[in-house]
């Protein structure tokens, strides 16, 4: 019996990471009437690639992790 392993799952380039920002960190990198529009800027999470390229900002945590679901991608949350 032979098993197949998929390997594809954990690829470097699937693989991104969630982390919580601070308004003060992401206040730089937007327009600054770009959190007009946002109901809680306390609760902001950025999307980074494995190299640390900036991919998204999302409104909370879970809408975050199925951004990255929906897209294919691997999150992973740091702390």
């Amino acid at each position: 019996m032979t098993t197949e392993i998929k390997t594809d799952l954990f690829e470097k380039e699937a693989l991104v990471y969630i982390r919580h920002m601070d308004v003060g960190e992401i206040s730089g990198l937007l327009p600054p009437d770009a959190l007009a529009d946002i109901d809680d800027p306390e609760d902001l999470f950025m999307v980074f690639s494995a190299d640390g390229q900036r991919l998204a900002i999302v409104e909370g945590r879970d809408a975050a992790f199925a951004a990255c679901h929906a897209n294919d991608l691997h999150p992973l949350s740091v702390h």
